[in-house]
């Protein structure tokens, strides 16, 4: 069975600084592609670049701010990337194909499981699918940022074995290697520690719109979904493939978890809390640690305006995002029950349907 790869280039590494589409990087990262399949993986490539590469073509003289004009950008942009994309990949012998995806294709399962499915059968067919956020049809709201939480989505929807994001620094440093000399490189992340968020700083050129937090954001859902991850660089001819064997330049993000089912990675990554639920630290040892589902004893305190079947969000006491869940009880009735034992609950809601604030079924932790 072939390891699956994906790997996500981000905008600062398709195009020049000022803009407009370096048809020699498009090239040098096809050959990477190529020399990893080559090597036995199957390969998906998820790329940004649309905006970067059409807005000098349009006529702006920099990368564009107002919506409407960035998606004129991207309309011409999609178009000179796939057409550069595919001749290069055909140096190679490789077909490739264009898969152009947005948040609300994620947000509704059915279509998840439609692009999934289009996506194995190009695999099986031996075509390079080259997966793009629809940008001439994204608003900024619903938007991936530079596509690093597409390829973490892309990757736990196709059950990848690897993501490697490529990025213009050598992974995730102590302290702004631009700036501080003495800054060193974190080597390997097993936990997403507040200190691994503080020392994630903003974007880092002037063409993409992702900086290290939005890659770190990417490198915990692609892990909590047991896909590994290595965040550096791979700019030179054999790093690609070095980075997938673990002797990249960058940082690896490991993970002991396996692969979501679709369902949890919707209610984990992509859904909207309509509520927050505030539990107490018994409910968080059993929900955490313990494969439980939370009953109304051990929720101390609601907010938001939800109902029975909508997702919220559940805090501890020091509001520490746990997880999200699938709530089985309007707002109003589970005010009325909140910190009660099951038998009271039972006789003050006469007729209920579930007992079970969330079922561990409908839970995801994201601690």
């Amino acid at each position: 069975m072939h390891h699956r790869v994906v790997v996500k280039i981000g905008s600062s590494s398709l195009t020049s600084p000022e803009g407009g589409l370096n048809r020699e990087a498009v090239q040098f990262f096809a050959a990477e592609l190529a020399g990893l399949r080559e090597s036995g993986y199957q390969v998906l490539l998820v790329t940004s670049g649309a905006v970067a590469a059409g807005f000098r073509e349009i006529g702006y003289a920099e990368r564009p701010k107002l919506l409407h004009e960035k998606q004129a950008a991207a309309a011409v942009g999609q178009a000179l990337l796939m057409q550069t994309y595919r001749a290069a990949f055909q140096l190679h012998g490789i077909p490739a194909a264009q898969v152009l995806l947005t948040r609300t294709d994620f947000l509704n399962r059915k279509r998840m499981g439609n692009a999934s499915m289009a996506v194995e059968e190009l695999l099986k067919q031996g075509v390079l699918p080259i997966i793009n956020e629809n940008d001439t049809v994204s608003i900024d709201e619903l938007k991936f940022g530079d596509n690093d939480t597409l390829s973490a989505l892309v990757a736990n929807l196709l059950k990848a074995d690897h993501l490697v994001i490529l990025t213009d620094t050598e992974g995730l440093y102590t302290k702004d290697p631009r700036i501080d000399p003495a800054a060193t490189r974190i080597e390997r992340v097993s936990e997403f520690t507040d200190e691994i968020y503080a020392i994630a700083g903003g974007s880092g050129s002037k063409v993409g719109t992702g900086g290290m937090r939005s890659k770190i954001d990417a490198a915990k859902i692609a892990t909590r979904g047991g896909v590994p991850v290595f965040i550096g660089k791979g700019g030179l001819p054999g790093e690609l493939l070095r980075a997938v064997e673990g002797k990249g330049r960058g940082t690896y993000f490991e993970t002991s978890l396996s692969s979501l089912p679709m369902k949890k990675q919707w209610l984990g990554f992509l859904s909207t809390p309509l509520g927050t639920l505030l539990v107490d630290e018994g409910a968080e040892t059993a929900m955490i640690y313990g494969g439980r589902s939370l009953l109304p004893v051990g929720v101390r305190a609601v907010e938001g305006d939800f109902h029975t079947g909508d997702v919220v969000e559940v805090v501890n006491e020091k509001r520490e995002v746990l997880g999200r869940g699938i709530v089985n009880y309007d707002v109003v009735h589970l005010k009325d029950v909140l910190g009660l034992p099951s038998q009271e609950v039972m006789k003050k809601m006469d007729g209920i349907h579930r007992l079970e604030v969330i079922h561990r079924d409908e839970w995801i932790s994201l601690k």
